[in-house]
Protein backbone atom coordinates (compact mmCIF):
# COMPACT_ATOMS: atom_id res chain seq x y z
CA UNK A 1 0.00 0.00 0.00
CA UNK A 2 1.02 3.48 -0.98
CA UNK A 3 1.55 6.38 1.24
CA UNK A 4 3.49 9.55 1.57
CA UNK A 5 3.85 11.17 5.07
CA UNK A 6 5.11 14.71 5.22
CA UNK A 7 6.40 16.44 8.03
CA UNK A 8 8.62 19.22 9.12
CA UNK A 9 6.38 22.12 9.09
CA UNK A 10 5.83 24.94 11.73
CA UNK A 11 5.38 28.52 12.68
CA UNK A 12 8.98 30.40 11.79
CA UNK A 13 10.08 33.97 11.25
CA UNK A 14 10.33 35.32 7.70
CA UNK A 15 13.62 34.87 6.81
CA UNK A 16 14.19 31.32 8.68
CA UNK A 17 14.56 27.74 7.07
CA UNK A 18 12.57 24.55 7.41
CA UNK A 19 13.22 21.41 5.46
CA UNK A 20 9.96 19.04 4.59
CA UNK A 21 9.97 15.86 4.77
CA UNK A 22 8.26 13.36 2.22
CA UNK A 23 8.55 9.78 3.30
CA UNK A 24 7.22 6.95 0.92
CA UNK A 25 6.47 3.40 1.38
CA UNK A 26 4.79 0.81 -0.81
CA UNK A 27 7.04 2.41 -3.72
CA UNK A 28 10.49 3.69 -4.64
CA UNK A 29 11.04 7.37 -4.83
CA UNK A 30 13.87 6.65 -7.14
CA UNK A 31 11.68 5.73 -9.89
CA UNK A 32 9.12 8.26 -9.63
CA UNK A 33 8.73 11.95 -9.98
CA UNK A 34 7.75 13.75 -6.50
CA UNK A 35 6.36 17.02 -6.70
CA UNK A 36 5.98 19.78 -3.82
CA UNK A 37 2.90 21.96 -3.63
CA UNK A 38 1.37 24.45 -1.49
CA UNK A 39 -2.13 25.66 -1.07
CA UNK A 40 -2.96 28.68 1.15
CA UNK A 41 -6.46 29.49 1.76
CA UNK A 42 -8.45 31.08 -0.61
CA UNK A 43 -5.46 30.51 -3.06
CA UNK A 44 -5.41 27.67 -5.53
CA UNK A 45 -3.19 24.68 -5.22
CA UNK A 46 0.52 25.81 -6.67
CA UNK A 47 3.15 23.51 -7.43
CA UNK A 48 6.98 24.45 -6.12
CA UNK A 49 9.12 21.76 -7.51
CA UNK A 50 9.44 18.63 -8.81
CA UNK A 51 11.98 15.84 -8.64
CA UNK A 52 11.59 13.42 -11.52
CA UNK A 53 13.64 10.04 -11.96
CA UNK A 54 16.03 11.48 -13.71
CA UNK A 55 17.46 13.69 -10.70
CA UNK A 56 16.33 16.46 -12.52
CA UNK A 57 14.34 18.95 -10.47
CA UNK A 58 12.51 22.18 -11.63
CA UNK A 59 11.03 25.54 -9.40
CA UNK A 60 8.12 27.74 -9.75
CA UNK A 61 9.90 31.19 -9.96
CA UNK A 62 7.83 31.91 -6.95
CA UNK A 63 10.33 29.91 -5.03
CA UNK A 64 13.52 29.26 -7.65
CA UNK A 65 16.67 30.12 -5.61
CA UNK A 66 15.28 29.77 -2.11
CA UNK A 67 14.01 26.27 -2.21
CA UNK A 68 15.95 23.25 -2.93
CA UNK A 69 14.33 19.47 -3.44
CA UNK A 70 16.05 16.50 -3.13
CA UNK A 71 15.70 13.09 -2.58
CA UNK A 72 17.57 10.14 -0.42
CA UNK A 73 16.69 6.57 -1.89
CA UNK A 74 18.40 5.10 1.27
CA UNK A 75 15.57 6.30 3.09
CA UNK A 76 13.26 6.35 0.36
CA UNK A 77 12.58 10.01 0.99
CA UNK A 78 12.39 13.19 -0.76
CA UNK A 79 13.05 16.76 0.99
CA UNK A 80 12.33 20.63 0.35
CA UNK A 81 14.94 22.90 1.91
CA UNK A 82 13.58 26.05 2.17
CA UNK A 83 15.45 29.00 3.13
CA UNK A 84 14.57 32.82 3.11
CA UNK A 85 11.34 32.20 3.92
CA UNK A 86 8.80 34.89 3.57
CA UNK A 87 4.78 35.26 5.00
CA UNK A 88 3.52 34.56 1.71
CA UNK A 89 5.13 31.12 1.75
CA UNK A 90 2.78 30.06 4.50
CA UNK A 91 0.50 27.25 3.15
CA UNK A 92 0.03 23.30 3.92
CA UNK A 93 2.58 21.57 1.84
CA UNK A 94 1.29 18.22 0.10
CA UNK A 95 4.34 16.23 -1.73
CA UNK A 96 2.91 13.57 -4.35
CA UNK A 97 4.07 11.16 -6.16
CA UNK A 98 3.29 10.04 -10.44
CA UNK A 99 4.97 8.95 -13.35
CA UNK A 100 6.40 12.16 -14.47
CA UNK A 101 5.81 15.61 -13.43
CA UNK A 102 3.01 16.38 -15.30
CA UNK A 103 0.32 13.80 -13.33
CA UNK A 104 0.48 13.10 -9.86
CA UNK A 105 -1.22 9.51 -8.63
CA UNK A 106 -0.52 9.36 -5.04
CA UNK A 107 -0.64 12.23 -1.84
CA UNK A 108 0.10 13.04 1.21
CA UNK A 109 -1.96 14.50 3.88
CA UNK A 110 0.15 17.47 4.07
CA UNK A 111 2.07 19.97 6.66
CA UNK A 112 1.42 23.09 7.57
CA UNK A 113 3.82 26.05 7.25
CA UNK A 114 3.08 29.19 8.94
CA UNK A 115 5.73 32.29 8.31
CA UNK A 116 5.30 35.37 10.58
CA UNK A 117 6.06 38.44 9.25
Amino acid sequence: QVHLVESGGGLVQAGSSLRLSCAASGFTVEYYAIAWFRQAPGKERERVSCINSSGNTYYSDSVKGRFTSSRDNAKNTVYLQMNSLKPEDAAVYYCAAGESCSYFDYWGQGTQVTVSS
